[in-house]
């Protein structure tokens, strides 16, 4: 006979007394001891950051998992699922800052007034305590939601091991020569104080309303003809240096009722407003070398490059603006490596903290979003606004704090995945994605254009960049902690306690043939941490690389899927 059932069963304690049976008979573990000498199947679980409390949306990729491995455990396989947390970087920096009422890299180093180590050091002191806060919470998720996982042995990435197991990784990295130092545009949040990767970016564009300006730029040697250009930032009219034009695209000048004329495409006249009369017509090539007359000269009055003159580039097309494109080439892509090729004057109008410099009187001090309406009232009081509108446009925002990221000009240090573009396509085809459509779609366009990594963060709680630097510019790159103590100037200051986190590890100096070195005061991106989970975990050692399956939300296309995909494709091959 059945026991009887209640028609209104209680669930949630039928759960508990299920839950307590697997742990109390420990049936997780025996059914990893039963399948011990089967064939391995291989599941990697996605570290979650420990940054917060468990979302219930992870419950999702938690059932793909779960429901995987244990198929494949009765199918006889041996199936080892360790856990893992994910608990440097942004995510866990910006919790606590505002935990503190913090915010920004300046406040943190005075968290101990007049002492930025002593300040380091505390700030991250209590970033591995949160983490350890939030840790607990997901030891009691996992278990509740009945997902069978190894919490009691999880790899942790602040922990000494993995930081340094994570560090082989960096210099094998470093040894086949894809590391490098760079200084270029690249997204950076000025709110965080760090520049990002083209993988974070992509994970945070919104559609945003800004001010978009066509200015007017006076000949010199005929200040009534004016060349019209657009930018939807206007903070970066400051830093113009140049504007560039198509040498094949039509221009046309026209003459408006006041006298007053303006050169521009011929296939974008809709812009102009009023009546106009067409004066002239030349091609792009007819109007390289003049000079103009800049909103603020002040900016480069002591550069004697060439400057504010009219220049040709590939970039710029007559789908939207005026076919005339404003180049400030410190805050541009496209516009860096037109100043690198024609030798324009690169300095900078904007600090990093995002706040205009002293060489820009006019708005010294202010932050760049919050100058749009002193600017563009300077501008029509110089006469140089021609109209302005609101558009709507996709625009990249900090992954963590959500403020709007600028584009930047400023060292940083990358790993050169540009070179592996079809080797990172080989290694995606090995892949069986589900949807299919990722594969080449949303993953597939994404390392087609696969960008230069950049890979350092001007951060405090995250895995230090094993680089070292000498006066004389030579490089160390460190891939453990014993060849660090046999290199560094003071051995006893790697100790069997040492904790390779900032402040400890910068004071750490290292002599080489006589010269000492000095390491780069940086952190590395913390998609490098989860990325370099299979070696730094020692998975790959007991033969669990590749894995056989993995499941996540679908963001993790631009973040640890591409991690994954991007080391192991230097370090493995595959």
């Amino acid at each position: 006979m059945y026991p009887s059932v209640s028609a209104q069963p209680d669930f949630p304690a039928q759960e508990e007394e299920i839950l307590a049976f697997w742990r109390a008979e420990k049936i997780f573990e025996k059914s990893l001891a039963k399948n011990q000498d089967g064939e391995p199947y291989i599941i990697y679980d996605g570290p979650p950051t420990a940054n917060a409390k468990p979302p219930l949306h992870t419950i999702v990729p938690m059932s793909f998992k779960d429901l995987v491995g244990r198929y494949q455990t009765m199918k006889g396989r041996y199936v080892p699922r360790q856990a893992g947390w994910d608990t440097h970087g942004l995510p866990v920096e910006v919790q606590v800052e505002k935990a503190l009422g913090l915010s920004g890299k300046k406040e943190i180093l005075n968290l101990v007034p007049g002492d930025p180590n002593a300040s380091i050091a505390k700030f991250n002191e209590i970033c591995r305590t949160s983490v350890w806060e939030y840790k607990q919470e997901w030891d009691k998720f996992v278990p509740r939601v009945g997902y069978w996982m190894d919490i009691d042995h999880p790899y942790i990435t602040y922990q000494p091991e993995y930081v340094e197991k994570e560090w082989g990784v960096f210099k094998r990295i470093w040894d086949k020569g894809m590391v490098y130092k760079g200084y270029k545009v690249l997204p950076y949040c000025p709110r965080c104080g760090t520049g990002l990767s083209s993988a974070e970016v992509a994970q945070e564009y919104h559609d945003t309303k800004d001010v978009s300006v066509y200015v007017a730029f006076p000949l010199v040697d005929q200040p009534r003809r004016s060349l019209l250009a657009w930018t939807t930032t206007p903070w970066t009219l400051p830093g113009n240096v140049a504007l560039a034009v198509g040498k094949g695209i039509e221009y046309v000048v026209i003459r408006q009722a006041d006298g007053a004329e303006y050169i521009l495409a011929k296939a974008r006249l809709e812009i102009v407003e009023g009546d106009y009369e067409i004066v002239e017509e030349l091609k792009g090539e007819q109007l390289l070398g003049r000079q103009y007359q800049p909103p603020y000269p002040e900016v480069l009055a002591d550069r004697t490059e060439p400057k504010h003159l009219v220049v040709a580039a590939d970039f710029v097309t007559t789908e939207d603006g005026t076919g005339i494109v404003h180049t400030a080439v410190m805050y541009g892509e496209d516009d860096f490596q037109l100043g690198q090729q024609l030798g324009l004057p690169m300095k900078h109008s904007v600090g990093l903290d995002g706040r205009f410099l002293d060489n820009v009187p006019e708005f010294a001090g202010l932050y760049v979003r919050d100058a749009l309406v002193p600017i563009l009232k300077s501008l029509q009081e110089k006469n140089r606004l021609y109209k302005k509108q609101t558009i709507t446009h996709s625009y990249p925002y900090c992954w963590r704090c959500k403020t709007p990221l600028i584009y930047y000009a400023k060292d940083s240090w990358y790993i050169a995945m540009s070179k592996l573009r079809g080797e990172l396509l080989n290694s995606n085809e090995t892949v069986a994605w589900y949807p299919e459509h990722i594969k080449e779609g949303r993953f597939g366009d994404f390392i087609r254009e696969a960008r230069d990594w950049a890979i350092s963060r001007e951060r405090f709680w995250g895995t230090p960049l094993p680089i070292w630097v000498s006066v004389s510019g030579k490089m160390l790159c460190v891939g453990s902690f014993a060849e660090l103590k046999q290199l560094a100037k003071d051995p006893d200051l790697v100790g069997e306690e040492f904790d390779p986190h900032r402040p400890t590890v910068d004071a750490i100096i290292l002599v080489k043939d006589g010269e000492e070195y000095v390491r780069e005061p940086v952190v590395m991106d913390v998609w490098f941490d989860s990325g370099s989970m299979p070696y730094a975990s020692g998975r790959d050692q007991k033969g669990q690389f590749p894995a056989d399956y993995i499941a996540e939300a679908v963001d993790q296309t631009r973040g640890w899927f591409n991690s994954l995909l991007a080391i192991g494709t230097i370090v493995k091959g595959q």
